[in-house]
């Protein structure tokens, strides 16, 4: 495995443990997603430390809302629905109010987890981390960047290789790299990948200051 693959982390890496390890990841997930909403509420960005954060999660407020409604909409009627019949209506009750505090988990996820550009130390520790919400947490080293460039893609197709991380069903920046970093799915499967495409809801200033930060890495002697 290369060296960039070994300095590369991602949220809720879980080992292969067959249906306890998959349980133990989704409840990992969610408690994730519940603290991200007190991370939200108290101001506490996480995992910025000395760099510089970049948010991607403004594309997907109104989505989020939409869902959030609709959560609501459907306890109201199932309260009517369910008026004569107590019991029932408090277990369904505590389940849509549980769906509503992990949508609001997943919208405070993706605010209090930006990407973060970190090229304050040597030029072999700096590293830029694409996140998304609470389960997807890839850390790239600068040094294995060989392009970025700023890309609108709307249509994204699976490919060996290839992570896609959509916000509202669009990426707007194209990373390809030299080597190898390796990606851990959300049920916790590894996979290695040499080129990332992500959003940014300012992707030319991103772009520009990781290119800005490559200069000294790709100056020659």
């Amino acid at each position: 495995m290369s060296a960039a693959a070994d300095t590369v982390t991602t949220a809720g890496r879980v080992s292969a443990g067959g249906p306890l390890g998959t349980v133990r990841h989704l409840v990992a997930h969610e408690v994730r997603l519940l603290a991200s909403i007190a991370r939200w509420v108290a101001r506490r960005p996480h995992g910025i430390g000395r760099g510089r954060a970049f948010s991607y999660g403004r594309g997907q407020g109104a989505m989020m809302f939409g869902f959030g409604f609709v959560s609501v909409l459907e306890s109201v009627c199932m309260a009517v629905l369910l008026r004569n019949h107590p019991a029932v209506h408090r277990v369904v009750f505590a389940l849509d109010v549980y769906t509503l505090l992990l949508i609001v988990g997943m919208h405070a996820a993706s605010v209090t987890r930006p990407h973060v550009l970190d090229d304050t130390g040597d030029e072999e520790d700096a590293f830029l981390r694409i996140r998304r919400a609470a389960h997807v947490d890839v850390r790239v080293p600068l040094a294995a960047i060989t392009s970025v460039r700023r890309e609108l893609v709307t249509t994204h197709e699976k490919r060996d290789g290839q992570l896609d991380l959509a916000i509202g069903a669009q990426t707007t920046i194209t990373l390809e790299l030299s080597s190898p970093v390796r990606h851990f799915t959300f049920l916790g499967r590894p996979k290695d990948v040499t080129l990332i495409r992500f959003h940014a809801d300012e992707p030319e200033a991103l772009v520009r200051k990781i290119r800005a930060a490559l200069e000294p890495t790709q100056r020659p002697a």
